[in-house]
């Protein structure tokens, strides 16, 4: 019942988080450009414009509009993408699933790599694995997402043609509309159908963004989880299971390793938001057709409603994450009492 009653509570922080982020990025697009510029075009007349500012209030003051945009919000008419020439609600729909995949795939990545090499580099401490791990731990934290995706389309794709520079999948299956839409998660789906060569293909593509995006977030947990796990190993409990002669393999991956993953944990959840923030320039550069591409065509084409609709989504990502964390904190330490 506690755990429930804190769920609740946390869902509704949720409320005066998104109305906060609402206003922030609703008073800047209203400020950086004309908010009517998602609805019109060349071929339109003064009458029809005039037509627009008043449909969509304008021609009000900021506030006025912010209270029937919101009210939209509310009635999921979230406006119209310029950009995608569909509902913005529409429009999420379509171009979440290729997100959400390639997030997914980048944090498994970083998850998996980041706990292995920082266990090691625990327990090889002021070895050779340990300093090449640290070193190459500082240049991910260091290296701009950017920069790094651009090296690896650049020599990969282009020079030595092993990866694909882009998209989800090869032209052909996109020419004889084969890609099944089951969950929207090519992978997964391939799997589902059993067309293996789908599947395979699809790791293809996905492999360079989704290592891209994930390389500062595996160099956090492996520094995070070195840390921890230097700091576990030095525990008394961990010295009686060596006193009693216990297998170092068992100590280290049955014992140790729980106890330094908490704070990893915590990193890994505040990570994901991050992943889906680091998704725009990935998805622009290897021109994957997720939200993260979305909305920077939606920035170049002042496509106001578009923005706002993704901001408003990725904050509501991040407090759902972080509420995920929090429990399974709690769970991983049975110390933690959630209040």
């Amino acid at each position: 019942m506690r755990m429930l009653n804190y769920i609740v509570k946390r869902l509704m922080l949720l409320i005066p988080v998104l109305i906060g982020v609402s206003l922030i990025v609703f008073s800047l697009t209203r400020i950086s450009g004309n908010p009517a510029a998602g609805y019109i075009n060349d071929k339109m007349t003064p009458g029809q414009i005039q037509q627009v500012y008043e449909k969509y209030h304008f021609d009000e003051p900021i506030w006025t509009q912010y209270v029937y945009w919101a009210e939209g919000i509310i009635e999921l008419d979230w406006g119209w993408s310029k950009t995608a020439a569909l509902p913005v609600t529409e429009a999420i729909t379509l171009f979440f699933p290729a997100t959400l995949e390639l997030t997914l795939v980048s944090m498994l990545l970083a998850v998996f790599v980041g706990i292995y090499l920082g266990i090691g580099s625990a327990v090889k401490r002021n070895k050779p694995f340990d300093h090449v791990t640290r070193v190459v731990s500082l240049i991910g934290v260091s290296l701009p997402i950017f920069w790094l995706a651009l090296i690896l389309q650049f020599f990969l794709s282009y020079q030595y043609s092993i990866f694909p520079y882009g998209d989800r999948l090869d032209d052909i299956y996109y020419i004889n509309k084969s890609i099944p839409n089951i969950t929207g998660l090519i992978l997964i789906d391939s799997l589902l159908i059993g067309n293996m060569q789908m599947f395979f293909n699809g790791v293809k593509h996905i492999f360079l963004p989704a290592m891209c995006l994930s390389f500062g977030t595996v160099a956090i947990v492996t520094r995070i989880m070195r840390n921890s796990m230097l700091e576990v190993l030095n525990l008394d409990y961990i010295k009686t299971a060596r006193a009693k002669g216990l297998n170092e393999r068992t100590i280290i991956w049955k014992h140790a390793r729980k106890n330094a993953m908490i704070p990893t944990i915590t990193v890994v959840g505040l990570s994901f938001g991050g992943l889906l923030g680091g998704a725009v320039l990935t998805e622009s550069i290897f021109s994957w057709p997720g939200l993260g591409k979305w909305s920077a065509d939606s920035i170049r084409e002042f496509d106001y409603n578009s923005v706002l609709g993704f901001c408003l989504l990725i904050a509501c990502i991040y407090v759902l994450v972080n509420l995920v964390v929090d429990v399974m904190y709690a769970y991983l330490d049975p110390r933690v009492r959630l209040e």
